[in-house]
């Protein structure tokens, strides 16, 4: 059984591949791929995979945005951090999902229905366009419910500068302050406006009216000041520096 992860956090596909191990499902990986780019790369390369997992948020859009790049017809298990109301799409379309933090009873759900089916079907174009369409006018969230000492309280998105992950505790800091999100990095990004955040590499995500400067970094990578930067330094991954500037100039 040959399988594909498009997964663009490296922790995420490593548990991945160990939950398949402990399941017992017997397979090749044939690749891990972080972006809808070279996703739709390396299917046009290479001879289609048995089985497709697939994260919804990756590190340059959705990844329905690969369907509108090239036709894929491998059976897909999507993979996504997105709430039971903006997954809805998938329950009415008969696509199958994994929520993340995914669960091993989730997983052994999926594969056993992927291996019960004699001909298992890729999605299909329409469906696609409709789950696309879905997630992106999912409504972004406006407040943040934080820790504050032994309180909760919550703060504007608007006043967010920037939120990283640092030894799987996500931080959010504001113009004063540093808080903890009780959210994973990923979970956060795909909740925020896409137009006023954007996530520069694996770690960190940035808020546009929080940058103060860019300068060219080596590899062909940018460097930039950040407004109440504390002990952090931001680097745009060498992956995501053609898509930052694009962002930049929306």
């Amino acid at each position: 059984m040959k399988i594909l992860i498009i997964e663009d956090e490296a922790r995420a596909a490593n548990q991945l591949q160990r939950m398949l191990k402990s399941c017992g499902f017997e397979h090749e990986l044939l690749e891990i791929i972080d972006t809808v780019e070279d996703s739709a790369r390396w299917f046009e390369a290479n001879s289609k995979p048995d089985l497709v997992f697939m994260d919804i948020q990756l590190a340059d859009g959705l990844s329905f945005e690969i369907f509108q790049k090239i036709d894929v017809d491998s059976p897909i298990i999507f993979t996504t951090a997105f709430d039971q109301y903006a997954i809805q799409a998938f329950r009415v379309n008969s696509v199958d999902y994994l929520l993340k933090p995914i669960q091993e009873v989730d997983l052994k759900r999926a594969l056993d229905k992927f291996k019960k089916s004699n001909k298992p079907n890729a999605v299909e174009p329409s469906v696609l366009r409709q789950l696309l369409s879905s997630f992106q006018t999912t409504p972004k969230r406006e407040g943040i419910l934080v820790k504050d000492g032994s309180s909760f309280l919550q703060i504007k998105v608007s006043e967010l500068l920037y939120c990283y992950s640092e030894e799987s505790v996500t931080f959010g800091v504001t113009s004063c302050k540093r808080f903890i999100i009780n959210e994973t990095l990923d979970e956060l990004f795909e909740s925020l406006d896409p137009n006023r955040f954007f996530k520069i590499n694996r770690s960190q995500i940035i808020a546009k009216n929080a940058i103060e400067k860019i300068d060219s970094y080596f590899n062909h990578r940018v460097k930039l000041s950040i407004t109440n930067p504390r002990d952090q330094e931001f680097i745009v991954s060498r992956s995501k520096t053609s898509d930052f500037k694009e962002w930049l100039n929306k």
